[in-house]
């Protein structure tokens, strides 16, 4: 049964101590698995991409990460050179500070200056919901599809705390069914998956894709 999730999950490490010898392993246990895609800092995109070049697995890479306080031309420079590198997706993070503040219309240009430098390349938007209040987390979804994004996500895992199933079914009626939603942050079980995938997501981001695949739980944050 587990197998079927395969498909749904972003198999991740975005440690910033992680080495080349762990990405190529990422990357093994992502042909042996099948998952979605990896998902990796952009400084090694060209080895996973190098890795997965005969794989059905994706590369995917984070922009702006983890802080999404980059300035817009640097995101879209570097959503542009992950592409180069042979990234096959982008999960961006937005400018939280200025969603706090009400600057909505830097949020959205501020995705719009990915998705266009991204140029037909799949690009999800991470909005950090543990940060967020309720109304925040659903103009973030808004200005996310008003942008042209393909993915709105809740977390980097890497801030106060990951996704819950509230903030993904929150997400997912805000959207509708038009764009994906990633639960990412604490999915470390087969239960905790098939919760997100009920409550509405379409994709998941976790390190223990292998674990998750094998029915047991793991104990990592992400």
């Amino acid at each position: 049964m587990a197998k079927n999730y395969a498909s749904y999950i972003d198999h991740t490490l975005l440690k910033p101590e992680a080495t080349e010898e762990q990405i190529i392993k990422l990357c093994e246990e992502a042909k042996e698995f099948n998952f979605a895609s990896v998902c990796v800092n952009p400084v090694w995109v060209s080895v996973a991409a190098a890795e997965l070049k005969e794989a059905t697995s994706k590369v995917c890479t984070v922009i702006g990460f983890p802080l999404g306080a980059s300035t817009s031309a640097t995101k879209a420079f570097e959503t542009k050179d992950a592409i180069a590198n042979g990234a096959d997706e982008i999960d961006m993070v937005i400018n939280i500070g200025a969603l706090k503040g009400g600057q909505y219309d830097l949020v959205e240009n501020d995705i719009k200056a990915v998705v266009e430098a991204a140029n037909g390349t799949l690009v999800k938007v991470i909005i950090e919901t543990c940060l967020l209040s309720e109304e925040e987390k659903v103009k973030a979804c808004e200005l996310s599809v008003t942008a042209g994004a393909d993915f709105v996500k809740t977390s980097t895992g890497f801030s106060t705390g990951g996704a819950t199933a509230e903030d993904v079914a929150l997400m997912r009626k805000t959207v509708g069914s038009e764009i994906g939603v990633k639960a990412s942050g604490g999915v470390r079980s087969l239960e905790d998956l098939e919760g997100m995938v009920a409550a509405g997501a379409t994709r998941i981001g976790a390190s223990s894709g292998v674990k998750i695949m094998k029915g047991q739980k793991s104990k990592t944050d992400y």
